[in-house]
């Protein structure tokens, strides 16, 4: 099974008050894929994940942050998550390796939303954790891998110095730690 892989952050002194700004940081330091097979798309869901959005936008290429946070701010409240599917790129195998516009989901989560257990502030879901372990039937995959890994390192930098990281933690969908996976994956090379 396919899982996908995760960073989550805890802000200090987050609010409604801060959580766009917050947004807005990450996004303008997101390497957006300029041309993609689809729109990226913008949903704001009030309360909780089993309520429909109260938003629902598509965004065409180049996407444009400041369009984005403009319409997250219509819609600001404590109790309101801003999810924005968009697109990078990532060295991908098909036929052979190539870079190609890969998903990603930027997450927001105010300070109220959710069911009152504590939540993450903010999430990004990179994918699928296969595009960043090298595969043991593929010895180049540790290359292109490990050039999507390096990419991921890169903005996590860039975030952890533009953002008031109390702490942050990069996991999987499966709750396996990725970094052993990772050591496993080059092992078996």
């Amino acid at each position: 099974m396919a899982d996908s892989l995760y960073l989550s952050y805890w802000l200090r002194n987050y609010s409604a008050l801060s959580m766009l700004r917050s947004f807005g940081k990450v996004l303008e330091r997101f390497p957006f894929s300029p041309q993609n097979p689809s729109n990226s798309s913008l949903q704001i869901v009030p309360v909780s994940s089993a309520e429909p959005p109260l938003f629902e936008a598509s965004l065409a290429d180049p996407l444009d942050t400041e369009v984005v946070l403009n319409r997250c701010e219509e819609f600001l409240h404590a109790d309101c998550s801003y999810v924005l599917e968009a697109w990078w790129g990532l060295w991908q195998f098909r036929k052979e390796w190539e870079l190609r516009p890969a998903r990603v989901t930027i997450f927001c989560f105010g300070p109220e939303f959710g069911d009152g257990t504590p939540t993450e502030h903010l999430r990004v879901d990179f994918g699928l954790e296969a595009h960043y372990l090298p595969r043991p039937d593929d010895p180049a995959s540790a290359y292109y891998t490990r050039s999507n890994l390096k990419g991921m390192v890169r903005l996590v930098q860039q975030l952890d110095e533009a953002l008031a990281v109390d702490r942050r933690t990069l996991w999987s969908e499966s709750g396996e730690n990725f970094a052993e996976k990772l050591q496993q994956s080059v092992q078996e090379l």
